[in-house]
């Protein structure tokens, strides 16, 4: 995967970088099967009213179906497509089990078309098999990370990002996470073999503001230069700084600590991510 520059034959593509589809991507249109009508809320609630400010517009997606899972243990699966999937920034793989199924899964730096994939147990530590912490040698890059067993991938998802098993105790496994917090998880969850693909995601710049437009996200207003009614950070005469950074609702925006003192997960902690 690399990432396409351009001529500054116009100003918006002076700073534009995208990602390269060509070569990467094997098929131009979904499964049908497994997508299903995507609704845009604009930012409003049941009633109509605004809640969230700055979404709205954008173009029209399809949710593609993607199987967290993986619980078709000892299915062989074989790798048919890598494709792009506007709802996420990694690269998404569609599979085709031997016992005709089909699903999608986040694919994997490395993983090609016919690859053959497997889950559960029994499946070796290679790359796109999903198997739980306690059958994964330590020291092994992993994605897709459970939190609680069959709950499904919650951890090291996004394009790029991924995880190391760096030791075990117990019925626990001692997980370094992509935010650089190591942690306890139960053995039983599972994981992915392998680095999350499109890692060159993290070096795109859209060039130019309707890029965002076309993302669903409208313009933002800065604190500073709305009034005091509006904004804690708002008023005063000329052009003022605003004061210390903090939200709309008046939290410390740079510093304060959110998370709750007596959180119960907090015991499974072992090192805090690094800032």
């Amino acid at each position: 995967m690399a990432v396409r520059k351009f001529k500054p034959t116009t100003p918006g593509q002076r700073h534009k970088v995208i990602g390269v589809f060509k070569g990467t991507i094997t098929a131009t249109t979904p499964e049908k099967s497994l997508t299903v009508g995507k609704k845009a809320s604009g930012g409003r609630n049941a009633e109509g009213h605004l809640t969230t400010r700055y979404l709205g517009g954008g173009h029209k997606r399809k949710y593609r179906i993607i199987d967290f899972k993986r619980t078709k243990d000892g299915v062989p699966a074989v790798v048919k497509s890598i494709e792009y999937d506007p709802n996420r920034s990694a690269r998404i793989a569609l599979l085709y089990y031997k016992d005709g199924a089909k699903a999608y899964i986040i694919a994997p730096n490395g993983l090609k078309v016919g690859d053959e994939l497997l889950s559960g147990p029994e499946a070796q530590p290679e790359v796109g098999n999903c198997l739980p912490l306690a059958n994964i040698p330590v020291g092994t890059l992993i994605h897709n990370i459970e939190l609680r067993p069959g709950q499904g991938a919650f951890m090291a998802r996004s394009a790029g990002t991924f995880a190391q098993l760096i030791s075990r105790e117990g019925t626990y496994a001692i997980v370094k996470l992509p935010s650089g917090e190591t942690r306890k998880i139960l053995a039983a969850c599972r994981a992915t073999i392998g680095v999350v693909g499109n890692s060159e995601h993290s070096l795109e710049q859209s060039g130019k503001a309707g890029r965002s437009r076309w993302l669903g996200r409208r313009p933002r207003n800065r604190g500073v230069v709305m009034n005091p009614v509006d904004h804690p950070m708002g008023g005063g005469e000329g052009r003022a700084s605003g004061g210390h950074p903090r939200s709309r609702k008046g939290l410390y925006s740079k510093g304060l600590k959110t998370r709750a003192p007596k959180k119960h997960s907090s015991k499974y902690i072992i090192e805090r991510r690094k800032k």
